[in-house]
């Protein structure tokens, strides 16, 4: 059986592995999400201005206070590298490696970008304070622990994106908070004119997202995984979350005739290979119609499973229309 995807889940697959295996013969102690959701509200293309700030409440509805702009900013999960990537600021240390990935960064420059040691579950608080932030961005279900060790040495700001409109939000509140409001509005209406172009030509093919490592995988939702929030707009796509005891048998699965599958391979300590030939080895997983007729796309996971940001997620619309046509 695999647990739903959770908000830890999406965020750290390691720690979500344990106890969360699909297997071929699973079933679901509730009853097949059956009905298929209705038509997404239309994106709206026109962007509100965006005004700096010293202080706000983000979105989410956390209250941000900063004495004066932040030039030092330490990213611990990869929406803020994204956003700042957006706004065209570099961090000063990060603990994600998609400044590294294609349309962000790059290998070469991403390199002189320091990594905060300690890994994403755990970074180091000395070494974060070492670089005498002004600003140090966590994601609230994974760092908000580090809090009390960093209150009174700099500000940390919890962020909990769940949903596109979540990330445009934090977008909109790096941007006032750092006085880059032209570039925050300019990204903003790149994604939404995408995204609205996108959704204007659905397609009437079924979807599918899977993550995970070896045999353990899990079904991403639009409820709780921001790259799967999209694919209503642009896609038939009849997964919705069943929370945290929840699951997905495969037999399910086989039962949606998936015509498209999004394969994110999260790999760790020793696991290599992708997550779609491991699969492979499951005889259910080859009667899937998306696996039968060669339409299963690993993608990177760096982007899709990490990224969350308008420019991840611009990313994602690009790939994701194109194998869906």
């Amino acid at each position: 059986m695999l647990s739903s995807p959770s908000r830890f889940v999406r965020t750290w697959i390691t720690a979500a592995v344990v106890g969360s295996v699909l297997v071929g013969c699973g079933s679901s102690s509730e009853g097949p999400a059956s009905d298929k959701a209705g038509p997404a509200p239309k994106t709206e293309v026109t962007v509100e201005p965006i005004k700096a700030a010293t202080e706000l409440t983000d979105t989410n509805g956390a209250k941000i206070a900063l004495k004066k702009k932040p030039g030092r900013i330490v990213c611990l999960f990869a929406l803020c590298d994204d956003i700042l990537t957006e706004l065209g600021i570099v961090p000063t240390a990060t603990n994600s490696a998609l400044l590294a990935q294609p349309g962000f960064l790059g290998e070469a420059k991403a390199k002189e970008v320091d990594v905060i040691p300690g890994g994403f579950i755990a970074p180091e608080v000395e070494a974060i304070l070492s670089h005498k932030p002004d600003l140090v961005i966590g994601l609230g279900d994974t760092h908000g622990k580090l809090a009390p060790a960093l209150k009174g040495a700099t500000t940390f700001w919890a962020m909990q994106p769940e949903t596109w409109e979540d990330s445009v939000g934090y977008l909109r509140d790096v941007a006032a908070l750092t006085g880059r409001t032209g570039e925050g509005e300019k990204a903003e209406k790149t994604f939404r004119t995408k995204l609205a172009a996108a959704e204007k030509a659905p397609s009437d093919k079924t979807a599918l997202i899977v993550y995970g490592s070896d045999e353990n995988f899990g079904v991403a939702t639009p409820e709780s995984d921001v790259a799967a929030s999209l694919f209503p707009k642009i896609a038939d796509y009849p997964w919705k979350s069943r929370g945290v005891e929840g699951s997905y048998s495969l037999e399910e699965i086989l039962a949606k005739d998936v015509d498209v599958l999004f394969v994110e391979t999260l790999s760790f300590g020793d696991a290599d290979g992708k997550l779609s030939e491991k699969l492979a080895e499951n005889p259910l997983w080859g009667k899937i119609p998306a696996v039968k007729n060669g339409e299963v796309h690993e993608v990177n996971s760096e982007v899709w499973a990490k990224g969350r940001g308008t420019r991840s997620l611009g990313i994602v619309l690009d790939e994701a229309t194109a194998a869906l046509r």
